[in-house]
């Protein structure tokens, strides 16, 4: 009999990933896909999906596209490409809808990024980050031949925000820009060294953008404050219509002088839920239209809908990413348009349907759209068909159980049917944030699947601290990340493990950033676990305050900061009880990892060794904290590849030594009963 071939790491490299879907006025949809090309890139292109036909490439294989965005009347598409450019900086393309070759709009330095067209088509904003330097000399504007941006030697820091992602930020700022199509012109519309983001047209004479003047000139990023401009071209000047807080401010305006603003809550705002207010320029009346919408406002584009009447955005909610829906004058509760049942990571609307990307159980993407009027849903894209055909899948089990009178979900993903025999030992997953969510709907879908698909059930849950589930949920974990998610996690533990196909004696425990933070904490607090893989975990949190750009979250969260309770948020941190772990560990980390410095990883597994716990630290060159969601495509696998590895040497399934026990580069060779299972 023929066996289908399993899930395994290398898969990745067969697996395509959609997202940014942006539907034209005609119904027309452009979205990008992501496709490893590769060990170390990927191949990023813009296609098309409409009902009854195929996903096909709208702009060819060369550098990465962004962005795309239909212009008002759907007759040209905007978007942002690395494409003959030598330092592969983005720049702005506009491409005709009825086919002919894209026309490069902008040649400069610091990349386009945040595209957005004017309601009658004629300009397109945008921003940039550039120098101040490069300003004065209008390299902003067009590059001069020749001149390359040179990394300062030594680097001097005067600003408490100073990298971020995987970069330094070397001087430069975000500045907001205009290129008039016709003109074929460029004006820079901001100069002074702030950041400025988000530009959003009112109507055609109208842009808004927020800057981030703070609450003084001298550390505008020590404060969440944002004033949100407005600016009355060709040249007019600009005025603080509003004022708003939170993290990365959206806007989204109407051509009657209405505008959608995020805001969330100054205070402890880290753990607080993000709201939508609608600004009314003419009256001056602010409406918070989600106000009694008890969830968080997911990090997805806002949008007014065609009329202007409704405006869209997305909300994680109990296991799902969900679109809602609101009337801009609050007359009506925000319901649910798209997304039931689905993790959506973007969308787009028109006047009759809604296009979204998203993740479900059974695949890690695809396009859909939604009938504006009746919620029917039809699927337009089966990208990964022909790899997820061959291969048999984990199909999760939501469950709920109870934690200190708290109902919590989770999913457990056992093998597929006839892969394994049960009982199955557990692979305990913790998500990052530590307000974020778990789906069952495609997060992390392959990494899930491929765990499962050796053998592993794997558990994933929302503790007390995630989204999705109200705002007391969240802030639960006030001042205490630790103690209240491990209570959590372990009544989980305890439901799955009173199952008959788990063993309740084998168990594995492994989670990326606030997740890896757990793992050094659970580790340090108990020996259930047989074995641990802690990645890129905030281990320590006074080193992790000073050395992040999201220090406010220590500020928030934990209501001090080193200064003026170091003892506390010692004993609140992993490294604490790192002498009490008898757990072998693997320690991963990213080297350019900006958000959790690699510091953290260093520290935490220094002290494992000095404390005998077998342990081993495993650095990623060129990655940041993004590496398991968009590290290069060879680390992608090899991470996933050693997190098996290093639980299959603690196991009894596996007659593999313990990878400390084996050479370094011997990590990733497979056992011979693996080799033989696979090739049967």
């Amino acid at each position: 009999m023929e066996v289908m071939p399993l899930m395994r790491a290398a898969d990745y490299h067969e697996l395509a990933i959609p997202a940014d879907p942006a539907i034209a006025s005609d119904g027309t949809i452009a979205f990008l896909r992501r496709y490893p090309d590769g060990d170390e890139e990927y191949d990023t292109t813009i296609y098309t999906a409409e009902p009854g036909g195929d996903a096909a490439p709208l702009t060819i294989e060369d550098g990465i596209d962004a962005e795309p965005r239909w212009s008002p009347s759907g007759d040209r598409l905007a978007f942002v490409s690395t494409r003959a450019d030598p330092e592969d900086r983005p720049q702005l393309w506009v491409l005709p809808a009825d086919g002919g070759e894209a026309r490069q709009v902008t040649d400069v330095v610091g990349g386009v990024s945040n595209i957005a067209w004017s309601p009658d088509g004629s300009r397109i904003a945008f921003t940039q980050r550039v120098r101040p330097e490069e300003r004065e000399a209008d390299h902003d504007l067009a590059v001069e031949e020749g001149y390359e941006r040179a990394a300062p030697d030594p680097r001097v820091i005067d600003r408490l925000i100073y990298r971020a992602d995987a970069e330094y930020f070397e001087g430069a700022t975000s500045q907001v820009y205009v290129a008039e199509l016709a003109e074929d012109t460029l004006t820079r519309l901001t100069d002074a060294d702030l950041e400025h983001i988000a530009p959003a047209w009112g109507d055609s004479e109208t842009l808004y953008y927020a800057v981030k003047r703070g609450e003084n000139e001298v550390h505008p990023d020590d404060s969440l404050r944002y004033d949100v401009d407005a600016v009355e071209l060709p040249s007019g000047p600009s005025e603080t219509v509003a004022e708003t807080t939170g993290w990365a401010i959206q806007l989204a305006g109407t051509t009657d002088g209405r505008l959608a603003v995020t805001r969330t809550p100054e205070e402890r705002a880290s753990m607080r839920q993000t709201e939508i207010d609608v600004i009314d320029r003419e009256t001056g009346e602010r409406v918070a239209v989600t106000d009694g919408l008890d969830r968080d406002i997911a990090q997805i584009p806002i949008e007014w809908g065609p009329s202007e009447a409704d405006l869209y955005f997305a909300t994680p909610d109990e296991g799902s990413v969900l679109v809602r829906r609101v009337p801009g004058d609050a007359s009506a509760e925000p319901e649910v348009v798209a997304g039931e049942g689905a993790h959506v990571n973007g969308f787009s609307a028109s006047e009759d349907w809604i296009a979204v990307t998203q993740s479900e159980a059974d695949h890690p993407g695809d396009v859909f759209r939604y009938a504006v009027e009746g919620g029917d849903v039809e699927r337009l894209t089966n990208l990964n068909e022909t790899v997820l055909a061959e291969r048999p899948l984990a199909e999760p089990d939501e469950l709920s159980f109870e934690s200190e009178g708290e109902e919590i979900q989770g999913w457990l993903f056992t093998p597929p049917a006839g892969t394994a025999e049960p009982p199955y030992p557990l692979v305990v997953e913790i998500h990052g944030g530590p307000h974020a969510m778990w789906t069952g709907s495609g997060t992390m879908f392959h990494e899930f699947q491929t765990l499962a698909a050796q053998g592993y059930a794997v558990f994933a849950s929302n503790p007390r601290g995630s989204v999705g589930y109200g705002e007391d949920f969240a802030t639960a974990i006030e001042r205490d990340w630790g103690a209240v998610t491990m209570t959590d996690v372990m009544a989980g533990v305890e439901a799955v493990t009173a199952r008959d196909d788990v063993d309740a004696e084998e168990l594995f425990l492994t989670g990326g950033s606030f997740g890896g933070f757990m793992a050094g904490w659970m580790v340090g607090h108990t020996d259930r676990f047989e074995a641990a893989v802690a990645q890129r975990g905030v281990f320590d949190l006074s080193s992790f305050y000073g050395s992040t750009d999201a220090f406010k979250l220590i500020e928030g969260d934990f209501d001090t900061t080193p200064n003026d309770d170091p003892d506390f948020l010692w004993d609140q941190s992993p490294v604490a009880t790192a002498a009490e772990v008898d757990t072998p560990t693997l320690v991963i980390h990213a080297e350019n990892d900006f958000r959790v410095p690699v510091n953290n990883g260093e520290m935490f597994y220094l002290l494992l060794r000095k404390a005998g716990v077998e342990a081993r630290l495993v650095r990623y060159p060129r990655e940041g904290h993004e590496l398991s969601r968009s590290g290069e495509p060879g680390h992608v696998v090899d991470r996933i590849e050693r997190i098996r590895r290093w639980f299959d040497g603690y196991s009894s399934r596996s007659d593999v030594p313990p990878a400390v026990e084996r050479e370094p580069g011997a990590d990733l060779s497979r056992s011979p009963a693996a080799e033989t299972e696979q090739e049967e």
